[in-house]
């Protein structure tokens, strides 16, 4: 019986090892495929259409995220703060201003022949708005000192204005010294408009020009006494310019002003004396240029 069995497994196992002997082996292909691309063109063509009333719905923008412009808030902020600043009204301005200028004085012309004076000035201002917060009215007052573009000296040359001169009492007066070196005083009244950093005025002046000339003046009869004769007059005019605010706090300022002097007369304690008898008015014109200075206000 196990001689069967072990036969019949021996029989199996031979069968199969016969089997797998003639199986046929599978050989690996490659196939190789030339591919070819065609390049296609395409053709754009308008095709007519119109369209039957389409009624499209309106995009929305929603913003996801809040994003600060500095900038912009920055501007704003600056804004505000000048319209506030605008808008006090019932806060007066004061503040100074100096600079340099140029006069044209037609009563000197028999005994100068330089046309300009060049001088300087210093005054202080206040000014309040009116009306709106663009408008200003504006009262300065302020001194001119005038540099000398002659010098007459009758101890030195002969001089246009040399000789003896007598006082309304007949008492005789001796030419000495004269120059046009002297001070200016002024007042002025300005209306001023405010557009950006732009401030057109226009306005009127009163002023008084101390000029000085001497003489030798009798005492005790005798001419050996030197004494001075002053202009004492007010004249009137006006001016116009404008200033440029180049600062919160500083301003630019150009200015043309003119006023009239009827004659020039000298004047003294003692002697009541007119060097000028003739009734001419004459014109002086002037042209400033300064910087302004803001103290309070702004």
């Amino acid at each position: 019986m196990i001689c069967r069995k072990i036969f019949f497994l021996f029989l199996i196992l031979f069968i199969s090892f016969a089997h797998a002997q003639r199986r046929k082996k599978v050989d690996t292909v490659y196939v190789y495929e030339n591919v070819v691309v065609y390049d296609t063109i395409y053709l754009l063509k308008p095709i007519p259409y119109k369209p039957n009333h389409l009624i499209f719905a309106e995009p929305k923008v929603e913003e996801k995220f809040f994003v600060r412009n500095i900038y912009k808030e920055e501007l704003e902020k600056q804004r505000a703060k000048n319209r506030i600043r605008k808008q006090r009204s019932s806060v007066f301005e004061s503040g100074i201003e100096g600079g340099l200028g140029l006069k044209n004085t037609g009563w000197t012309k028999a005994v100068s022949a330089q046309k300009a004076q060049f001088g300087e000035y210093v005054n202080i201002w206040l000014a309040k708005n009116i009306f709106s917060p663009q408008t200003f009215l504006m009262l300065s007052a302020g001194i001119y000192y005038w540099n000398s573009t002659f010098d007459l000296d009758a101890n030195k040359d002969d001089t246009i204005l040399n000789g003896f001169y007598f006082s309304e009492d007949q008492q005789p007066l001796l030419f000495q010294k004269f120059n046009n070196k002297h001070f200016e005083y002024a007042v002025q009244l300005k209306f001023l408009y405010e557009w950006k950093n732009i401030r057109p005025f226009a306005g009127v002046l009163v002023n008084r020009n101390t000029y000085k000339m001497q003489f030798l003046v009798p005492e005790n009869n005798v001419l050996n006494q030197l004494d001075d004769f002053k202009t004492n007059q007010t004249n009137f005019g006006f001016s116009f310019g404008a200033q440029y605010r180049l600062f919160r706090k500083f301003m630019l300022t150009v200015e043309y002003q003119q006023y009239h002097m009827k004659n020039v007369s000298l004047k003294n304690s003692t002697f009541d004396f007119d060097i000028f008898k003739t009734n001419n008015t004459f014109a002086e014109r002037k042209i400033n240029f300064g910087i302004s200075y803001a103290i309070s206000g702004r």
